[in-house]
């Protein structure tokens, strides 16, 4: 029988997506997203709960979201979670889990994406393009 590793979620992020480049050229982008739950106590008092979710998005996901996503956006995104162990500064093995992003989507008001397309139309117009080559799968680090 088959297995589902399947993520989905709706939620903002908690800070502008920090972008990194491999010494292949392959991009990575990681921010975190928060999700919350609203509920009523029996004293009736309504308490908000706010999951923070690691997210990570390699390729071309990780250039769309590096150009359209910033600290606040609303999005809907689906994934899967992957777990990874890694070393501190300590030399102390330690473990995340995080999620690796298939696909997202901006969702919120209409007028917050044409500001950001006439934002990067003027970086455009300003920056010169960044290439890099794309890689083999096996240079990833998990």
């Amino acid at each position: 029988m088959s297995t589902i590793n399947k993520v989905i979620l709706i939620g903002h992020l908690g800070k502008d997506p920090e972008v990194r480049y491999l010494e292949n050229g392959t991009i990575v982008v990681r921010f975190s997203l928060a999700t919350s739950e609203t509920y009523t106590t029996k004293d009736g008092r309504k308490v908000e709960q706010t999951e923070w979710h690691p997210i990570v998005m390699w390729r071309g996901l990780a250039d769309t979201a590096s150009k359209y996503l910033q600290k606040g956006k609303l999005i809907y995104l689906e994934g899967k979670l992957r777990t990874r162990s890694f070393e501190d500064r300590g030399w102390n093995t330690k473990q995340i889990t995080e999620i690796v992003a298939d696909h997202f989507t901006m969702l919120g008001r209409k007028d917050d994406s044409d500001k950001d397309i006439e934002r990067l139309n003027q970086q455009s117009k300003e920056e010169e393009p960044m290439s890099y080559e794309n890689s083999p799968d096996d240079d990833l680090p998990f």
